[in-house]
């Protein structure tokens, strides 16, 4: 309503600024709204059948399970998704637990969590690093290739499925590189 009522005010003032007589121009404008309403009474029932009947007629979206699985469930973009999950989960798991130590008695500061992960076997570090490191590169790589995606680069099929080979290679090679080569 009032968003009408700055409309009507600007229209007056354009028009009373080219000296149109202020009779004229009220005449014209209509200030008020009319919507014919018709409402009946239903029972809770009724109510709900015309929902349903409502409902049949809506579009429905199509469901993941029309696609090809190794597209939707397996692409780069889902593990994506699921890598910065893991990520952000792994953090807050970390920061929560740092927060409570000191009350239940817990050391988790820098000095006792390396020299912790120091007394590990050799294979249970390269696993550590590894399952650590993996998410960390392909999400940080995967992230860069959607930010060329913005720039409308990199849609064909052929462009999507070299990248994504890429992608899987170089979060490889970057997770051995993080995990052994530092």
């Amino acid at each position: 309503m009032i968003a009408q009522r700055v409309g009507v005010a600007a229209m007056r003032r354009a028009a009373f600024s080219q000296n149109m007589p202020r009779l004229a121009m009220a005449a014209r404008i209509s200030t008020t709204q009319a919507r014919p309403i018709e409402t009946t009474t239903l029972s809770p029932t009724q109510g709900q059948d015309i929902l349903a009947k409502q409902r049949l007629l809506r579009p429905i979206a199509p469901h993941l399970g029309i696609y090809k699985r190794a597209q939707t469930w397996f692409s780069p973009s889902a593990w994506t998704r699921i890598t910065g999950c893991t990520l952000s989960g792994a953090a807050y798991a970390y920061f929560i637990t740092y927060l409570i130590a000191p009350l239940a008695g817990f050391h988790v500061e820098s000095q006792s969590l390396v020299a912790g992960f120091a007394a590990l076997p050799f294979a249970v570090q390269g696993l550590v690093k590894i399952g650590l490191g993996f998410p960390f590169v392909f999400h940080f790589i995967n992230g860069i290739r959607h930010l060329s995606f913005d720039v409308l680069k990199g849609f064909t099929k052929t462009q999507i499925r070299t990248g994504e080979r890429a992608i899987l290679g170089a979060s490889l090679l970057g997770t051995l590189y993080l995990a052994f080569g530092l």
